[in-house]
């Protein structure tokens, strides 16, 4: 599997063709489905007021953002761009996030990410799920994935619980396994009889004379001839006399 960016944004407001713009941008590393530990995080000075509903859900103040770069520094768009190269993006909503990062880039004259670049993790949860809450928390909830070090919304944290919701959406760590073995497309194998040699030492029969003689009388008398354990029987006095 390629190389792949799990991300998410925070934002001034719901809307980018409002003139809403990114706060905070994290992009986590993943790598064959696992995270690499190597992340890209920021946060951004908007050039405008944060709506009070959406520093509700994030908790991140205009003062917190005073100082801090806009989107267009070098240290923002081409560390950002730097980091992604051209890997797959994924994002949950992606539709959000792919709006405000096209929406920026346009600002500084750079080329969009296009649609084609984009997984969105929602959509394939509610592929997998129709009809269920899929929000990124009840996702993690499902998925037993710990929420301890989440109190509010955070592009960082939410960029690292989704790289985890990822790899469960894909199958979870079962993906791993190797089945190459089992392809439907190679000959089909069968299992090999292994062929045991004599026991050193046999094993003493444990049933006493008496079970033995009901047992033959039970076998004469139901099954006759076609009594397969006969067969064995004659294997039992062979050791016994050994």
């Amino acid at each position: 599997m390629s190389r792949e960016i799990v991300l998410d944004t925070e934002t001034t407001g719901l809307s980018a063709k409002d003139g809403h713009r990114i706060i905070e941008i994290a992009c986590v590393e993943v790598d064959e489905a696992m995270p690499t530990g190597r992340h890209f995080h920021v946060y951004i000075d908007p050039d405008r007021m944060i709506d009070p509903e959406a520093e509700k859900v994030h908790g991140i103040s205009n003062a917190f953002l005073t100082g801090k770069p806009r989107f267009e520094h070098p240290e923002i768009v081409d560390q950002f761009l730097e980091f992604v190269g051209d890997a797959t993006l994924v994002a949950h909503n992606a539709a959000f996030d792919r709006g405000f990062i096209n929406a920026e880039l346009e600002r500084c004259g750079r080329a969009p990410l296009h649609e084609g670049r984009w997984v969105d993790t929602l959509a394939m949860a509610q592929k997998k799920f129709p009809g269920m809450y899929n929000s990124l928390d009840a996702l993690c909830k499902r998925y037993k994935i710990s929420l301890a070090a989440r109190d509010k919304h955070g592009a960082l944290i939410d960029a690292s619980l989704l790289a985890s919701v990822y790899l469960e959406l894909q199958g979870g760590r079962e993906r791993s396994l190797d089945l190459s073995q089992s392809s439907s497309t190679g000959p089909a194998r069968t299992a090999e009889r292994v062929a045991y040699g004599a026991r050193p030492r046999p094993l003493l029969s444990r049933i006493t004379d008496a079970e033995r003689e009901a047992h033959l009388a039970f076998l004469a008398a139901e099954l006759k001839e076609k009594a397969v354990w006969l067969r064995y029987e004659v294997v039992l006095e062979i050791a016994a006399e050994a």
